[in-house]
């Protein structure tokens, strides 16, 4: 399990670390963060199981980076504070500690893991089927406006700021949406996030192989530019996916 552990003061910084070494020695620490800033460009191209945060941070508060990017991976909030408990846990929050971090209450907050709401998520979803899903979608093409079925995707996926979609024979378009918003207009049965910037159809599915650090590799058709890897967080959801529970 990689975890992330964004923090800006040391001591609070090497407490963390020797806990997570004593009592989970199957985590690895991905990286050590201390700003906003510095948060934001780590998550735009990497993803963790879980996120260790502090909530002041060195260039401001830790709910401005969920303004920058979107965070799907649970979080253990560490603070001095008790007022941000609310605000924690609208953005992923599975625990909200209070320093000094006791070591006993950090374990409890690491086995909600297990019954978090990240885990439930795709079961709301199949037990929702009277909500009406995306059929079609327009797109432009030069001064043309047109449109395709949503039976066309093969997937979506967004590059230099733009959203594409590659239909099943191999046609390439740009939407007008982005990747968080066209996500809850799919009907999840049939399309599943695999990464931040990649939501692909069950039909477009060619090949799922085992990768390190107990995440998955996927392999599209038609075939997809770059490397697709399944968080392990995410691992269950996507099978359940694929065994279409």
């Amino acid at each position: 399990m990689n975890v992330l552990i964004i923090e800006d003061e040391e001591l609070a910084q090497e407490e963390l670390v020797r806990i997570i070494e004593n009592r989970f020695p199957q985590m690895n620490i991905a990286a050590i963060l201390c700003s906003v800033a510095d948060s934001v460009k780590w998550l735009s191209c990497n993803e963790a199981d879980l996120i260790f945060m502090d909530i002041h941070l060195s260039d401001g508060i830790c709910f401005d980076i969920f303004k920058e990017v979107d965070v799907r991976t649970p979080i253990i909030f560490t603070t001095a504070y008790e007022q941000y408990a609310i605000n924690a846990f609208k953005v992923n929050g599975i625990g909200y500690l209070l320093k000094p971090i006791v070591e006993d209450d950090l374990a409890e907050a690491v086995g909600k893991l297990e019954n978090s709401p990240f885990r439930l998520q795709r079961l709301i979803e199949y037990l929702r089927p009277s909500k009406e899903y995306k059929s079609r979608i327009v797109y432009r093409s030069g001064d043309r406006i047109d449109y395709f079925n949503i039976d066309e995707v093969a997937y979506f996926f967004s590059e230099d700021r733009l959203t594409f979609t590659v239909s099943v024979d191999g046609k390439k378009r740009i939407v007008d949406y982005t990747i968080e918003s066209l996500e809850p207009l799919l009907d999840p049965r049939r399309f599943f996030r695999i990464t931040r910037g990649c939501i692909a159809s069950i039909h477009s599915i060619d090949k799922v192989y085992k990768y390190f650090n107990s995440r998955l590799k996927v392999e599209l058709k038609p075939s997809y530019e770059g490397e697709l890897l399944v968080s392990r967080v995410r691992v269950p959801d996507f099978m359940r996916w694929l065994d279409g529970e």
